[in-house]
């Protein structure tokens, strides 16, 4: 292997920390070529879907690029702004949220960089923008706040990939979830709560969370747990009583088996139970996205209201919220421990939990 030059690094310089936050990616605009160059970068990676690649590329390759990009453009196109993708926009609002409240109270120099897994800027042209700067020292935050190997993992394959090709390595550190802190768990409280108190409470919530394929459950990922245990804090938080709320699973693709129950089917059918206003909330997505605001706002609100529904809410995500800052902020300074002094409480005075599934 030839190995990158260091030039960057100079013996003299201050010692800097980098922090790369790291989501899942959009396409650069909502235009079929571009969706497809999306799909080819995701789909194709190993993470996401776990088949032989001389099983898998030639369907990839021969039926799903060729063919799905023009079903899903439009989709994009319902969703996309003056300003761009959603995804992107509010993912640069949050960072200047985070990196204005990290310089009120980091006591070391740091560069903030976002990156996505199949997108623009990629992970490997922000690890490289940060060496540039001087970074020594490097944390990685996955926006993904329940651990699972298609995304988390992802991100440490993607990083580890491009740090294989430098000389000069930094220290490394890898955040590999939060979907139990308290302090983001309490963000969603009081985003439902707030939400609640702008549009009205509905009788039931819904907590859906993107799914994953069950095999992958069953061969050890530890997303649907991380899930349950999310849903569970915050129902509690939220003083819900059994049957006041249900956890789901979103935006299946393929023939097989993903984890039930599926959100979609879940809310066509409530209505026949006798639940007509229902609130949706989808606590594993950091900023709003396509599987967010076209899946659920709007082909799911449909499918609840073609049903019998008679009054859908959607809290959005957490987006650039200054509580959603604290509580990457938080996780910042947890783990910069030893690097640096950082002002940041690290706990709330919110009770102890338990700490099982």
């Amino acid at each position: 292997m030839r190995y990158h030059s260091s030039a960057d690094f100079h013996r003299e310089t201050a010692e800097r920390i980098g922090i790369l936050a790291v989501n899942f990616g959009t396409p650069d605009s909502p235009a079929p070529r571009d969706v497809r160059r999306f799909l080819a970068r995701m789909l194709g990676d190993r993470r996401v879907v776990e088949m032989p690649r001389p099983l898998w590329l030639p369907i990839l390759y021969g039926f799903i690029l060729p063919l799905r990009p023009r079903r899903i453009a439009p989709k994009y196109r319902k969703i996309w702004s003056e300003e761009g993708s959603p995804l992107r926009e509010l993912s640069e609002q949050l960072r200047g949220g985070l990196a204005s409240l990290l310089a009120q109270r980091m006591m070391a120099p740091f560069s903030l960089e976002f990156a996505m897994l199949y997108g623009t800027p990629s992970v490997s042209e922000s690890l490289q923008r940060l060496r540039a700067a001087g970074a020594r020292r490097i944390l990685v935050l996955p926006l993904f706040p329940q651990y699972c190997g298609a995304t988390t993992g992802a991100v440490y394959d993607q990083v580890n990939a491009e740090l294989a090709g430098w000389r000069w390595l930094p220290e490394l550190r890898f955040i590999g979830e939060y979907h139990d802190q308290p302090q983001y768990i309490e963000a969603l409280r009081e985003s439902v709560a707030q939400h609640w108190e702008a549009h009205g409470r509905t009788g039931h919530l819904v907590i859906s969370f993107h799914g994953i394929p069950e095999r992958y459950f069953h061969q050890g990922d530890p997303y649907f747990c991380k899930c349950q245990k999310t849903a569970r804090l915050l129902a509690e938080e939220l003083l819900l009583k059994e049957g006041e709320w249900t956890v789901t699973f979103q935006s299946r693709f393929g023939p097989t088996e993903w984890l039930r129950p599926y959100t979609l089917e879940t809310l066509a059918g409530m209505p026949a139970r006798g639940i007509r206003d229902v609130t949706v909330i989808c606590p594993g997505f950091a900023v709003d996205c396509l599987e967010t605001l076209e899946e659920i706002d709007v082909e799911n609100r449909a499918a609840f209201m073609s049903a019998g529904g008679e009054r859908f809410e959607y809290v959005p995500a957490l987006n650039a919220r200054p509580a959603h800052a604290a509580v990457l902020a938080a996780q910042i300074a947890r783990h910069c421990q030893g690097w640096t002094q950082v002002e940041f409480a690290l706990h709330t005075t919110a009770p102890a939990r338990d700490t099982s599934v």
